[in-house]
């Protein structure tokens, strides 16, 4: 059963969602302001509640003994789960509610009542994270002791008038959150449109200026020499080659085709998951190359003829499910891993983008569950540690895939679906009716 609380809100937005909005122009800018506040006070509430069973769990732990250090472990989780996104954003999340609740009251205050956003309130917890106890409740106080002014300000200006307090306040902590941020660099890669990717680094200011001067400069060298590519086309191509030790192209060579790694350069692997019948030509169906996503039939085509080791996995025709690998071994072996990794592309838990870095035993070894793909499953690190928790179950079902069962310590289940190796296509069954077809 829901709760009366959880009823009432479902209720209003059952409401909101079904009731016929015929307003002037008038009255559709005052429900939108409305509407607004009611997002930052819903917000404020979820916080407030995650907080609350954070402390709850905190506390059942402790009665049975749980070590400090492990003691509301997977909260975050369950709290992701519910808020439908990934546990780094559920983290974020829970972390703020307990700053603002211990720590920053005015601006808890301001959240409470709608006059600022659960991004603006993010902002402000940022920026005095450096900053001990009593100085971050002055900036607190002095920020947001006023609803109505801080509600005045932009996103802008709420963190360069929390840096400028913080820095009149605590020089040193300034110098000591360069330290911490240098020490968090780091490179990452993630879609973006037109089946390319972005390449990030979070570099030391020296370090990326550094690199960036380099590659322009480098560039300008190669337009002088009468290279006919754009500025940008030649760096973001001199950077490929001198990462992967591939020939450079602005020096007159090709940069080389091999998937597998090119003579002289470092080798590289891309592991592509594709239907035979796109290879030959049959289908023109999406391929999916691992840390990336879906890929054109095409660029499939092209990976896999470049490519100097070409690894098969086969998939059951009717529902596109990987087939099936077995070890008697307690580790995932690494062939095992990878296939693990190549089926769910990411972590299996719902909501999760994060990529995959644990193969996981869904039923837990030590009680017996068997180190195959069946009972296997590619997790991140914080949902592997989630679901180690008091409370967590976790159980294969049959499904027209793999698909796992997840039951959270509040009896909450969610299903986990690997996806599909094959695309369903969009047919005209009938002149202007359209059917999606396996």
């Amino acid at each position: 059963m829901i709760g009366t609380d959880a009823e009432q809100v479902v209720a209003l937005a059952t409401r909101l969602s079904a009731s016929p909005l015929d307003l002037d122009d008038r009255g559709r800018i005052e429900l939108i302001d409305a509407l607004e506040r009611l997002k930052n006070v819903a917000a404020a509430a979820q916080g407030r509640i995650a907080a609350d069973l954070d402390a709850s769990v905190r506390m059942a732990d402790a009665e049975r003994g749980v070590a400090a250090a492990r003691r509301g472990r997977g909260v975050a989780a369950q709290v992701a789960l519910a808020r439908r996104e990934s546990v780094h954003l559920g983290t974020q999340h829970l972390g703020l509610a307990k700053v603002l609740r211990d720590e920053m009251p005015h601006t808890a205050a301001a959240f409470r009542s709608g006059h600022v956003s659960e991004w603006r309130a993010t902002l402000l917890v940022r920026e005095t994270a450096c900053l001990s106890l009593e100085h971050r409740q002055a900036v607190d106080l002095l920020l947001a002791g006023d609803p109505d002014a801080l509600a005045a300000l932009g996103d802008g200006e709420i963190v360069a008038e929390a840096k400028k307090l913080a820095y009149r306040l605590d020089l040193e902590s300034f110098v000591e959150r360069r330290a911490r941020a240098e020490s968090d660099r780091h490179v990452s890669v993630r879609p973006a449109p037109e089946v390319m990717t972005r390449l990030s680094a979070l570099l030391p200011v020296k370090d990326g200026v550094g690199v960036y001067a380099a590659l322009r400069a480098a560039a300008g060298a190669a337009i002088a020499a009468g290279d006919g590519r754009s500025r940008g086309q030649l760096m973001a191509d001199l950077l490929v080659a001198r990462i992967t030790g591939r020939t450079d192209p602005a020096e007159g060579e090709p940069a080389g085709d091999g998937v597998g790694g090119v003579a002289g350069g470092v080798g590289v692997t891309v592991n592509l998951v594709v239907p035979d019948s796109v290879l030959t030509g049959q289908s023109d169906e999406a391929a999916h190359v691992d840390g990336y996503g879906p890929v054109p039939a095409d660029l499939a085509r092209e990976l896999a003829a470049h490519a100097e080791w070409l690894r098969r996995l086969y998939a059951e025709p009717a529902t596109g499910a990987l087939v099936s690998m077995d070890s008697v071994a307690r580790f995932f072996p690494a062939g095992l891993q990878l296939f693990l990794r190549l089926r769910d592309r990411t972590c299996r838990f719902p909501w999760c983008d994060a990529p995959v870095r644990h193969a996981d035993h869904v039923c837990d070894a030590a009680l017996g569950g068997a180190t195959c793909a069946h009972n296997g499953q590619g997790l991140c690190e914080a949902h592997n540690h989630a679901k180690q928790a008091h409370g967590w179950t976790a159980r294969p079902r049959p499904g027209p895939r793999h698909t796992v069962e997840i039951t959270t310590p509040t009896g909450h289940t969610y299903d986990s679906c690997a996806p599909p190796t094959r695309q369903p296509r969009c047919v005209e069954t009938r002149p202007g009716v359209w059917t999606l077809v396996a």
